[in-house]
């Protein structure tokens, strides 16, 4: 252990692990995190926008210490142990010279950071994307069976971490052909989707909802060179700070016949080049590219110590990158120091207003799942997010936190700002209003959709269907059916509310398990809209999602 982890190693490991598991224990939580929490509180093998693995965490770490201590212990442990990963993965005999210069180097990148305590998607995919790498070194160096059912499993590890873990399998594979003539290869493949299987079922029971989501549905904008492409390039010095001059050069520069540090480059290059491409149609968010980071990690470490120029230029910009990410982290627990306004701090203020407001009735947040679950870490209260045709589907669209809220007195906060005499204060400490409902009813799971599929006759007949997956009876009576008007980037532009047809009689009660349809007439709206949803909605509440995102045909 010695050889391989030298004594000031171990103790600055050490400290990092305590220094997570602090900081882990005294910051507040992030909006994403309460979500991914939200989660946890149901495990299962899917969830709308991720893989389960950071819901496992999260429940796991809760199961073992309450409050944001469980919510992030496993993620503290795992963020840890991927620098450990990385130091082991710089497989050169000048490591154990230079551990304090290698050590600065791996903290010094700006997410390590992050996700070595938060409790986001991204610190399970770093941990066992740097596991895969050393598991797929073992296997060119000893293939066998033994090598393979590891290498299977630590991939379906990674790919229920984050979808985008299939990037780093991808580009390993590339990197070495071969592996599509050998045996082992394949049986470490069938491993992986055996391991895989349960979560596949979910994604169909489900019916792809998540994959329709991220492929299909998920709302963008026009393209912008400022906001996408240069975004872009900032992202890429985000992710190193002061030292991606030498980053970048080094990557460059890096030469190499052996098939493992060949992975290595085609991994990172593979993933700076696919989101450079994505950059053309949509807005790169930083955390996408982290998985570059691991083997960016260990090739720059090589060169570090194989070119004292460089190193002594690294080392000089890690430290100053550490000190700036050391006194941010100080500031995500005491307010003050931080420059600016961060959502890590003022929500258990927030909710506790909110709680003392709401008195104890449930509260509905229009469009806003990280309220709705922040709200409910922190008061311990039931919530629920209404999703409407101005928003996006979540995983509250897809569970049974409607029940909780059904024909109960519920306190409301719309997404738009309406003056009333309820309200609490927010983070900033500005009045947010809101106002009690006595029986809230919202029937927001309820699926519907248009036929013709995929064409818009203006002015002409069509037909609308409804299907009940409630367990009781809903009363058509009081629902209103329309048209979500879409943009080419998915927007809603405004609903157009639709009747039934002269001659058309709908039934008292839609029973459970029970369909219906009706022909109506599409809207004229002077214009050809390039997506349309089916949406339906009950007197003062705003349309739903109830349809799939539908392309009319040219």
């Amino acid at each position: 252990m010695n050889q391989r982890f030298p004594r000031i190693l171990l103790a600055l490991v050490g400290c990092l692990l305590l220094l997570n598991l602090v900081q882990a224990a005294f910051t507040e939580l992030l909006y994403d995190e309460a979500y991914y929490w939200y989660y946890a509180k149901d495990l299962s093998w899917g969830y709308f926008d991720h893989p389960p693995m950071v819901a496992w965490m999260i429940g796991l770490g809760s199961a073992l210490f309450e409050g944001e201590l469980g919510v992030r212990l496993i993620s503290a442990l795992l963020g840890t142990a991927t620098v450990a990963l990385i130091w082991i993965l710089i497989d050169n005999p000048d490591r154990n010279k230079y551990p304090v210069s290698l050590f600065l180097w791996i903290t010094s990148i700006t997410l390590l950071h992050a996700y070595g305590f938060l409790s986001l998607p991204d610190t399970p995919l770093l941990f066992f994307t740097a596991l895969f790498l050393l598991a797929y070194r073992h296997f060119l160096q000893k293939p066998g069976i033994p090598a393979a059912l590891l290498l299977g499993i630590v991939m379906a590890a990674l790919m229920y971490s984050k979808y985008h873990a299939a990037l780093v399998i991808l580009f390993v594979l590339l990197s070495n052909l071969r592996l599509l003539r050998s045996g082992h290869a394949w049986l470490a493949l069938c491993v992986s989707l055996v391991c895989y299987l349960p979560h596949l079922a979910w994604l169909y029971q489900q019916e792809f909802i998540s994959v329709r989501y991220h492929l299909f549905e998920r709302p963008n904008q026009p393209y912008s060179f400022t906001k996408f492409t240069a975004g872009y390039f900032l992202n890429l010095i985000a992710l190193f700070g002061l030292t991606f001059p030498w980053v970048y050069k080094s990557l460059w520069q890096y030469r190499t016949a052996d098939p493992f540090r060949r992975a290595l480059k085609y991994v990172a290059w593979g993933i700076l080049l696919f989101f450079f491409v994505s950059s053309f149609q949509r807005r790169v968010q930083t955390q996408w590219l982290i998985a570059a980071c691991i083997p960016m990690a260990v090739l720059v470490g090589e060169t570090l110590l194989n070119r004292p120029q460089i190193r002594k230029w690294v080392v000089r910009a890690s430290m100053a990158n550490v000190v700036i990410l050391l006194f941010l982290r100080v500031g995500l627990v005491y307010e003050p120091l931080f420059p600016v306004p961060f959502e890590a701090h003022g929500n258990k203020a927030w909710v506790s207003s909110l709680q003392q407001t709401a008195g104890g009735a449930p509260v509905v947040f229009e469009n806003s799942y990280r309220q709705a679950s922040m709200y409910q870490f922190y008061s311990g209260a039931p919530s629920f997010s209404l999703n409407n045709a101005w928003y996006r589907k979540n995983q509250y669209s897809i569970d049974d936190s409607e029940s909780i809220v059904q024909g109960k007195r519920v306190f409301f906060i719309p997404v738009v700002d309406m003056e009333s005499t309820d309200y609490y204060l927010d983070q900033s400490g500005k009045k947010k209003y809101g106002w009690f409902i006595d029986q809230f009813t919202s029937y927001r799971k309820l699926r519907a959709g248009t036929r013709p599929e995929n064409s818009y006759p203006s002015g002409e007949e069509g037909t609308f269907w409804l299907y009940n997956p409630y367990q009781k009876p809903v009363p058509l009576q009081d629902l209103k059916f329309g048209i979500v008007i879409m943009d080419g980037y998915k927007e809603t532009q405004r609903v157009i509310q639709v009747r039934p047809g002269t001659g058309e009689v709908l039934p008292g009660d839609l029973s459970p398990a029970d369909s219906l349809q009706f022909r109506f007439r599409f809207p004229e709206t002077g214009e050809r809209p390039v997506y349309i949803r089916a949406a339906v909605t009950v007197p003062g509440l705003i349309f739903g999602l109830n349809g799939n995102t539908q392309k009319i045909s040219e």
